[in-house]
């Protein structure tokens, strides 16, 4: 897959809808039911965190939901490439981007949300031949307007900025021109995924849904 490629794979991702879920799941058997109520408030595009040791188990649960394009996020190496397309991952999210990785994301034809924080970040990427990337950690990096600054030389390059974003905030990154969605754990809060209520998820993600872009 060349880095082109990539991008238009990762573009159609990011405009299935404004906000994709950042999921830490701990107990892979509730996966299944959360990317149910995830994908039916409408949030089809969901990223499962290789952070926890059910989170390959859960990428496999979720992958058989209707309608739901499921990806795996905090990729760092090619092992974590080869292990999140073996579980059925549609897409990558990584925090930053290293050669390797993206050889590997490359070579095993796995789009790739790289992750970049500076205009530096966002060149090489260009470089190579990215033109959608992640903004990480957004809010830490300046928020919104450290994006916008960023969209002024650099408007080749678009993005889904993820970290510290709320449905208080989500709007003044969705606004901007070089953003395409943002990625949001606040859709799927830890609390209602323990007692498994399905239906208070499901309308957190509609009203995510209904955010203009």
């Amino acid at each position: 897959m060349t880095p082109q490629e990539a991008s238009l794979k990762t573009a159609e991702v990011c405009g299935l809808a404004p906000v994709v879920p950042v999921l830490v799941i701990k107990d892979a058997s509730k996966a299944r039911a959360l990317a149910e109520a995830l994908v039916a408030g409408g949030l089809p595009a969901l990223e499962v965190t290789l952070r926890t040791p059910a989170a390959l188990d859960a990428i496999r649960e979720m992958a058989k939901v209707e309608g739901g394009v499921v990806g795996a996020g905090t990729l760092l190496s090619a092992a974590d490439v080869s292990a999140a397309i073996a579980a059925g991952a549609k897409f990558g999210v990584s925090p930053g981007a290293t050669d390797k990785l993206l050889d590997a994301c490359e070579e095993q034809g796995l789009p790739l949300l790289a992750g970049t924080s500076t205009a530096s970040d966002v060149m090489r990427l260009l470089e190579r031949g990215y033109t959608v990337a992640k903004f990480f950690p957004a809010e830490a990096n300046g928020g919104a307007p450290a994006l916008k600054a960023i969209g002024a030389p650099l408007p080749q390059m678009k993005f889904c900025p993820t970290g510290g974003i709320s449905l208080k905030n989500a709007n003044d990154y969705l606004s901007l021109s070089n953003t395409l969605c943002v990625g949001g754990s606040w859709v799927a809060p830890a609390d209602l995924v323990d007692k498994g209520d399905w239906k208070a998820i499901e309308e957190i993600a509609a009203e995510a849904a209904a955010l203009s872009r």
